[in-house]
């Protein structure tokens, strides 16, 4: 669809990459007979430079507009892939969603089992009630910038995003063209047509959501570093409350109780880190070995996270060949984590957007149904109240 051509685009050129290495890139994208792919190849350079662990600063890349200063979770749209934006897109305040205007292309991604349609749905699930749509390729042979095309894809998205729950009215949908830059930052002279916003100007239509500081502090680990001279350093973004240096923190279910010794983002210290930031905390006399993705780190003295041993939970069935009976193990993503989880009883099904219950105990679930279900994990695993922590509360099984 573009994903990775399109945010590739937008670090390029409004990006904290330097010339230098963009130069380089551009270089190498020769070399190797891909500058077409040049944009996407910023971004896989800048994926291998993160596999190699030169930066702690997890995938999270940066770019500028007038009003705002953006991180881009990358959440690139192969099936794999769908288990980070789980975990990836709950972090986000807003979504991009790209579609492909390519004759077909656009068909098969908003198909009962594209990806488009998946990935909407899930955005919204999560929480993600901001969205831009960009109709990428409007440069393709099949489609020569045609606003009839557009129009028709627009007819469609709105229908669909109507469905799962957006209010389309909110919705802007912009043509585009990720690899030539058509509409991305000014506007194209192959689409006189459209007076909207380009990219860049939409950008800086999003809110800022409002950041739950006043609640009690819990940030889920995303990854932990061993750094010489430094000691055990956790990464993750924290969701609520606040992070400062000094403060006695307990990390979940481990039972890990410790000081944090000092809290830095983008290679500098901070005085407190608030809901939001992406942090790299140290702590005092704990093992790398005693953390893990997944874990949850809460304030010591007010409210600490604890170990979940059931859950109640409403699940919505998404796609799933056949029925779901109690016993069903799926994998469940939540925050960071990736953990086996039981379907110990399907107490009721539910009327999804009134939710009321419409049968109690039912035999089974199936895909378009709504249920509550009793969950047991498979391993030590932490989960809060929706109504409490939303994003520790949210989740997907798959």
């Amino acid at each position: 669809v573009g994903k990775s051509t399109t945010t590739g685009h937008l670090i390029y050129k409004c990006g904290g990459i330097d010339k230098r290495t963009i130069e380089k890139f551009e270089q190498e994208a020769e070399q190797i007979g891909k500058a077409s792919f040049k944009y996407a190849w910023v971004l896989d350079k800048l994926k291998a430079e993160r596999e190699r662990g030169i930066t702690i600063d997890i995938a999270l890349w940066k770019f500028e507009t007038n009003k705002y200063y953006f991180t881009i979770i990358d959440a690139p749209g192969h099936r794999d892939f769908i288990k980070n934006m789980i975990t990836g897109t709950s972090q986000a305040d807003a979504a991009l969603l790209v579609v492909a205007a390519n004759q077909g292309e656009f068909e098969a991604g908003i198909s009962k089992d594209g990806q488009t349609r998946e990935h909407a749905l899930l955005a919204y699930t999560l929480g993600v009630k901001q969205m831009i749509v960009l109709v990428n390729k409007m440069d393709d042979k099949s489609v020569s910038f045609s606003e009839a095309r557009y129009n028709e894809i627009v007819g469609e998205m709105r229908n669909y995003l109507k469905k799962i729950g957006y209010n389309p009215d909110k919705i802007q949908m912009i043509p585009i063209s990720g690899f030539c830059g058509d509409n991305m930052l000014e506007h194209s002279p192959n689409m006189p047509w459209y007076k909207g916003n380009t990219l860049f100007d939409s950008l800086d239509t999003l809110e800022v959501p409002k950041r739950p500081v006043d609640k009690p502090l819990r940030l889920p680990i995303q990854d932990v570093f061993k750094i010489g001279g430094i000691g055990t350093v956790p990464v993750g973004r924290v969701e609520t409350g606040v992070l400062t240096p000094g403060q006695v923190v307990t990390i979940a279910p481990a039972m890990i109780t410790t000081e944090c010794k000092s809290v830095e983002m983008h290679h500098e210290a901070l005085t407190q880190a608030v809901p939001g930031d992406n942090v790299g905390f140290n702590l005092k006399g704990v093992s790398v070995k005693d953390i893990k993705r997944g874990y949850v780190c809460g304030d010591s003295k007010q409210d600490p996270p604890q170990e979940t041993e059931s859950s109640q939970a409403q699940v919505i069935v998404m796609q799933h060949p056949g029925q779901i009976q109690n016993g069903y193990t799926p994998v469940l993503d939540c925050h960071t984590s990736h953990i086996a989880c039981k379907f110990k009883e399907i107490t009721s099904k539910i009327d999804r957007r009134t939710n009321k219950e419409q049968e109690a105990n039912p035999k089974s679930i199936k895909t378009g149904d709504s249920a509550i279900v009793t969950m047991v994990p498979s391993k030590p695993m932490v989960v809060e109240k929706f109504v409490e922590y939303p994003p520790l509360g949210r989740f997907a099984v798959r």
